[in-house]
């Protein structure tokens, strides 16, 4: 008997409707398929040849300086003497974090971190929001390290040769300059480091971490002899919410220690060392930051950090009534930051590298230079477009842009690491973070509350952020996905 509903057979299958716009939204790119490409590129593959040492190194270098050569002196006249208790709150915030990175980064050890995490745990649309995010987050602060790295080198040549860059080069417009050209340069120079290969590349900053650590340590050792305890007598002169716009701003600091996750596809034992490398990183620099502001504040009156980039230089310089340390101090200081660019820019060529290769972003951003293994073409690209950065948008507007791009990304790496607790239960976790899901629940909800302490025209370049990256991922990424029409093997 005919079956009355059934369609009139014509000897073939007709084929499935295509998925909704929805579902199309929140494709996810299995965990096996991510690992399973890790180093695969355009024309050639990235190489594996990095230990704990040197994934330890190369957070600690895209994270150790920033923050304390940079911008203590933009945090300080926002808390007072209480910018201490604002780098202990963002060293929590980062923690928390820390902790679901270092997670997600042995069970998932690719090269595009939390963007990976993401496209894994809540779809290609949370995926590229996350991306660019970070795109905002490392590229932008290669741009603000950068501005401060100019600060420094003045320093350092006016204790030198008694001579500085003229104000139009040396600063980016807004600032008093027209074209910040030291700005430009060292992330020329780190482009060229990296080029050279990730091994030769993490050698040379490997040397930079330890005259950056050897130099805030000479720091403190000198800057306590001028400690005045009365500098600490008003110890929050701006109330908490001055300590948590600073600890929004300081934030930057951090910025980093999530630097070895985006070397998943070149280290030797992924799984195993970048949970350690990642901890690690974070616990020397918090340290070091909290012990080097206590002694800053201590021994300069918070009211004269005002428009003070190079502030540990002139503390170095008014204790001893010298040139020589505060000259040395800017030296060790050109070194320590341009580890900071040189570590950050690798990292954000290696997040464009995973989105290439996903489809999201042109293919040009992928492709594998055979000779070193590296991605030539990324490099050159993301320099370029730092280096400009750098040359011409003021210092404090860097780095508070790059502060909420991060509070979110880190935000979405404290909901996937619940996630995947809950969807794939059983894969194997080299760390695993303790108390779970209170831990990341705190992470995200630390990371809100700074977004909130950020000012409302960074939260407007960052609306105007998103809504750029949305429509290239609606006219670009969306249609060029390689999860758009996966083989039927990669179907879910």
């Amino acid at each position: 008997m005919l079956d009355q509903g059934a369609p009139p057979h014509n000897g073939s299958t007709a084929a499935p409707p295509p998925p909704g716009l929805g579902a199309r939204l929140m494709r996810r790119k299995p965990v096996e398929h991510l690992v399973a490409e890790g180093g695969q590129g355009e024309g050639g593959s990235l190489r594996r040849s990095l230990g704990l040492w040197q994934l330890t190194m190369i957070s600690i270098g895209a994270t150790l300086g920033t923050g304390i050569f940079v911008v203590l002196g933009e945090a300080v006249p926002k808390a007072g003497p209480a910018v201490t208790l604002s780098f202990v709150i963002a060293g929590l915030t980062a923690l928390f974090s820390a902790l679901s990175y270092a997670e997600l980064a042995g069970t998932i050890p690719v090269s595009g971190s939390s963007y990976s995490y993401a496209y894994a745990t809540m779809g290609e649309l949370i995926a590229w929001i996350c991306g660019w995010c970070l795109v905002l987050e490392y590229g932008v602060s290669v741009a603000a390290v950068a501005v401060g790295w100019g600060e420094y080198l003045n320093e350092l040549l006016d204790g030198t040769i008694g001579v500085t860059l003229p104000a139009a080069l040396s600063a980016p417009p807004g600032d008093g300059g027209v074209f910040n050209l030291p700005a430009l340069i060292v992330v020329l120079l780190a482009m060229a480091f990296l080029m050279g290969g990730a091994r030769e590349s993490a050698r040379a900053n490997t040397i930079m971490v330890v005259v950056k650590i050897a130099a805030l340590v000479l720091f403190c050792a000198i800057g306590v002899q001028g400690f005045r305890s009365g500098n600490y007598e008003n110890f929050m002169p701006l109330g908490m919410a001055g300590v948590s716009a600073a600890g929004a701003t300081l934030f930057f600091s951090y910025i980093g220690f999530d630097a070895a996750s985006t070397a998943g596809e070149e280290a030797k034992n992924a799984r195993r060392d970048l949970p350690r490398a990642i901890m690690l990183s974070l616990i020397i620099v918090t340290a070091l930051y909290v012990l080097v502001a206590a002694v800053a504040v201590g021994a300069k009156p918070w009211r004269h950090f005002t428009d003070s980039e190079a502030a540990l230089a002139q503390i170095m310089r008014e204790v001893t009534g010298q040139s020589f340390w505060g000259t040395l101090l800017a030296f060790c200081a050109v070194i320590a930051i341009a580890s900071v660019v040189l570590t950050v820019l690798y990292g954000q060529t290696r997040i464009l590298f995973a989105m290439s290769r996903d489809g999201l972003v042109p293919k040009a951003f992928a492709k594998v230079h055979p000779r070193t293994g590296t991605p030539r073409t990324n490099t050159v690209i993301v320099s370029l477009f730092c280096g400009v950065l750098a040359a011409a948008v003021p210092l404090g507007q860097l780095a508070d842009a790059t502060s909420i791009g991060t509070l979110f990304a880190f935000a979405l790496v404290n909901v996937a690491v619940v996630v995947l607790r809950r969807t794939r239960p059983d894969m194997p976790r080299t760390f695993r973070v303790p108390l779970s899901p209170v831990l990341p629940a705190l992470g995200f909800a630390f990371c809100v509350w700074m977004m909130g302490s950020l000012s409302t025209v960074t939260w407007a370049v960052f609306g105007v952020w998103m809504a750029v990256g949305l429509v290239f991922y609606f006219l670009y990424g969306h249609r060029r996905s390689r999860l758009a029409a996966p083989a039927p093997s990669e179907a879910k």
